[in-house]
């Protein structure tokens, strides 16, 4: 099988199977979805679903969560994972997209990669979901899976990752994929025990060809 009839495949059963997919992050703006994506590095979008109503409730702004203290941030976000570390972040975005892009959500790379709690994933996440354009957020199932299937091949980090994916994947299709990538490692094709009988791109999977069948 060459890897474009792999890509071909899988991304066809994934159309079938999820045709719906999208974040399973709830959020009702781009600052709302900016706050959960940066609450969810390390931390199930379960949990953070759970935090971000009372949150944005109090801060639901960029001008109203900048004139708070981090102490207070804290309170709301403190049953998540590294809370300190991210109520910081949090604070230093609100501060920074007040003061440096007129309170609003930014929708390129570069000036998103200014924001602090803002990595190259998160921006990513913005830019695929709020703006609809073709970027590719790899995360840690996203980079499983892609190695796993046979999308990439010895991936050093997300970043090749990133790369490979877009150079084989349909621009039209790339935030689609990037969700189909996510659920598949979140449900079907976890970590330590992939679900390979219930998969549905396992015809066109590396690891389920070279694994002993049932």
């Amino acid at each position: 099988m060459t890897l474009p009839e792999r890509y071909k495949g899988v991304l066809q059963r994934f159309a079938e199977a999820m045709p719906e997919a999208k974040t399973e992050l709830n959020y009702s703006d781009p600052f709302g979805l900016l706050v959960a994506v940066i609450l969810s590095a390390q931390c199930t979008d379960k949990r953070v679903n759970m935090i971000t109503p009372a949150l944005l409730e109090a801060f639901p702004t960029p001008e109203a969560m900048s004139a708070a203290t981090q102490e207070e941030i804290f309170e709301y976000i403190k049953s998540v994972s590294y809370p300190n570390n991210k109520a910081k972040s949090l604070l230093g975005m609100a501060k920074t997209l007040v003061s440096d892009f007129n309170g609003r959500v930014p929708d390129d790379m570069d000036s998103l990669l200014k924001i602090p709690g803002v990595g190259r994933k998160t921006a990513n996440v913005i830019l695929s979901v709020v703006f609809h354009q073709s970027a590719m957020a790899v995360d840690t199932h996203v980079f499983r899976v892609s190695e796993r299937i046979g999308l990439t091949t010895n991936s050093k980090n997300p970043l090749t990752t990133e790369k490979t994916l877009i150079k084989y994947i349909p621009e039209n299709l790339i935030p689609k994929a990037h969700h189909w990538l996510i659920l598949h490692g979140r449900y079907v094709c976890k970590a330590r025990k992939p679900e390979c009988l219930n998969c549905v791109v396992k015809d066109y999977c590396r690891f389920w060809d070279k694994s002993p069948k049932p």
